[in-house]
């Protein structure tokens, strides 16, 4: 069996900790995985072996990309070619990305307003975020206050609490009336 050539580059991200790593197939499709730890990685293989290496803070996967943060001690120009050729070799031997899990269960019906809500983040946020290497999902909504979860390079990001706030708050204020605010939260 022939491997398969896989092309990885290194882009930067508005938060100067993380690097997003782009490959040229999908990586994770139409989901995401958020690894802050260590322990959370354990359900994927390849997270786990990005935390033995001592600069690793933090792993995001989704879609074609992986997000690294880095401890902030170590500069990007020391670590980024072995990171990509670490993440190219990986796909290239077709290792497992995650660990085989349980199916989601069925969500509930959702009124009107929060289908809204997902829409816009899903048609207009996701796409900027993603492109970051990040990626933002909706949590609740309850008395106007949308709860959304910043994963990836946007967790931590300095500038997240104005894309938070400025980008994303007007967004969804002006095409939905009853949204009021936007807030951050842990998964």
């Amino acid at each position: 069996m022939e491997k398969e050539l896989i092309n990885i580059y290194a882009e930067a991200t508005p938060n100067p900790e993380t690097m997003k790593f782009v490959a040229n197939r999908m990586i994770l499709p139409n989901d995401s995985a958020d690894f802050q730890s260590r322990e959370a990685a354990l359900r994927s293989p390849l997270a786990t072996a990005l935390f033995e290496k001592p600069y690793v803070n933090a792993v995001f996967i989704m879609n074609n990309f992986v997000t690294v943060s880095k401890v902030s001690t170590f500069e990007w120009a020391t670590i980024m070619h072995e990171l990509r050729d670490f993440v190219k070799e990986w796909l290239e031997e077709g290792k497992e990305i995650m660990s085989a899990r349980e199916e989601k269960l069925s969500e509930e019906e959702e009124n009107e307003v929060v289908m809204k809500i997902k829409d816009l983040l899903d048609a207009h946020v996701k796409p900027a975020v993603e492109m970051d290497g990040g990626a933002i999902s909706f949590k609740s909504f309850d008395e106007g206050v949308v709860k959304v979860v910043l994963k990836g390079s946007c967790s931590g990001c300095p500038s997240s609490t104005i894309t938070l706030k400025a980008g994303i708050e007007n967004l969804l204020k002006r095409m939905i009336p009853e949204v009021e605010s936007v807030e951050a939260e842990a998964e």
